[in-house]
């Protein structure tokens, strides 16, 4: 049989020069024709322990270097159930290629660890949303909305973290190309940079440094994100301290806030404490948030009569009991002392089960009421009420097959300031991966 081979599994492991760190033979020179290492091989090959291009076949008549002849000996030594005969052959070959398999043995740890710093998240979801609005003109609109949302976490050292979430999302309805819209508004085919920062753990210490997810009251108030810093300490009861810029212009759901809020002077800036407590069934907590921003005083007596008043001080408390692991119930309310009117907000809240991504067949209901003060619910996270509404919400979501959710969602209620009737259907469905 001729003594030479094709080379079998040339992969990402082999490319690159050798140097003085590797075996004192060089591990990319070829294993000479006459070698009794061919032989060795082409009965293994034979005997079906060692497949060449994945295909079993070896091509051509080129010879191989020590580092693929390593390769495929170490393919075989993890090969169950091999004749006695054979396992023989590979004891030979792996002492003939000790260095080399030492040498790949590190490179595939090596790599292997690497590849473990970088993990990918993220999901691909549609949306349907039907709002009937008596308050405005057009009282009716129905958005149609695709989105991919990606979400690395890269390790930097064994304390911390670099987080991060990419979104591109399109309009169905419209089905056009506008590089300049906003997430939910009409297209944006363009990648956004919607979150990046760095997060760090020292024991029950957590630091976060960025453009991060909102810390505190991020159903009620807040469904966004904030620019600066947050540090969160304690083990069943914990302290959180958060400071940076909020954009009071952002994809936000407060159409009175928005309408204010202009490009120089949308931005607030924000500090935030709070206090939660959480140990077996119950969790409980308070928080109080600042923001300063012009907006305030260009929302006019809406906000404050005055008309001067460019700051928000916001106090708000919650809590959340599970009666067992099915049923559970939770409210949160909240007040901004420096509005006069729309200045208070709250929800009620009981859930049964959930869905689980990972289990086909899981489910989950709730019914809840809102109500969302404009000048408070700055912008909340609910699928349904949105601020300055108040009114009954029902949901339900459903696995409906593994990493893939479906939900439906429906709010009945009117609007605060003039009591017109408000109403929201929502479906989506979610593609985990």
């Amino acid at each position: 049989m001729k003594k030479t081979l094709v080379s079998a599994l040339t992969t990402a492991l082999v490319v690159g020069a050798a140097s003085t760190t590797f075996a004192a033979t060089n591990p990319f020179s070829d294993v000479p024709a006459d070698h009794w290492a061919y032989d060795a091989v082409s009965q293994l090959a034979a005997d079906g322990v060692i497949e060449g291009y994945g295909d079993t076949t070896f091509r051509g008549n080129q010879n191989i270097t020590r580092y693929e002849m390593a390769q495929m000996i170490a393919k075989a030594m993890a090969k169950p159930d091999v004749s006695a005969s054979d396992k023989a052959l590979i004891d030979k070959l792996a002492a003939e290629f000790s260095d080399e398999l030492n040498t790949l043995g590190v490179r595939v740890s090596n790599l292997e660890r690497n590849a473990d710093k970088v993990k990918w998240n993220g999901e691909a979801r549609y949306t349907y949303t039907s709002t009937r609005d008596k308050s405005k003109a057009d009282s009716k609109s129905n958005d149609d909305e695709l989105l991919l949302r990606l979400e690395p976490s890269a390790e930097v050292n064994k304390n911390w973290h670099v987080n991060a979430r990419l979104d591109a999302s399109t309009d169905l309805a419209k089905d056009s190309t506008d590089p300049n819209g906003k997430h939910g508004d009409e297209q944006d085919t363009d990648v956004t940079l919607q979150r990046l920062w760095a997060d760090g753990q020292y024991g029950t210490t957590n630091i976060k440094v960025g453009k991060l997810p909102m810390q505190l009251d991020s159903n009620l108030l807040f469904d966004d994100e904030i620019s600066g810093a947050a540090i969160t300490t304690g083990k069943d009861l914990k302290v959180t301290l958060q400071a940076g810029r909020f954009d009071l212009n952002g994809d936000t759901n407060n159409s009175a806030v928005n309408k204010a809020a202009s490009e120089k002077d949308d931005t607030a800036n924000m500090q935030s404490v709070g206090l939660q407590y959480g140990k077996g069934k119950l969790s409980l907590g308070a928080g109080y948030h600042h923001l300063n921003s012009d907006t305030f005083t260009k929302m006019g007596t809406s906000y404050k009569s005055t008309q001067d008043e460019d700051s928000a001080d916001i106090w708000s408390a919650n809590l959340h009991y599970a009666f067992d692991k099915n049923v559970a119930l939770g409210g949160a309310y909240a007040e901004n002392t420096k509005a006069d009117d729309y200045k208070k907000a709250g929800t009620v809240e009981l859930d049964y089960k959930g869905a689980e991504p990972a289990n086909k067949g899981t489910w989950g209901a709730y019914a809840a009421y809102r109500y969302l003060g404009q000048n408070v619910a700055l912008d909340p996270s609910y699928d349904g009420a949105w601020a300055g509404t108040k009114g009954w919400e029902v949901g339900t979501d459903y696995t409906l097959f593994k990493n893939t959710v479906a939900s439906v969602k429906y709010f009945n209620g009117e609007n605060i300031d003039n009591g017109k009737d408000a109403e929201k259907l929502f479906g989506r469905v979610e593609f985990h991966f």
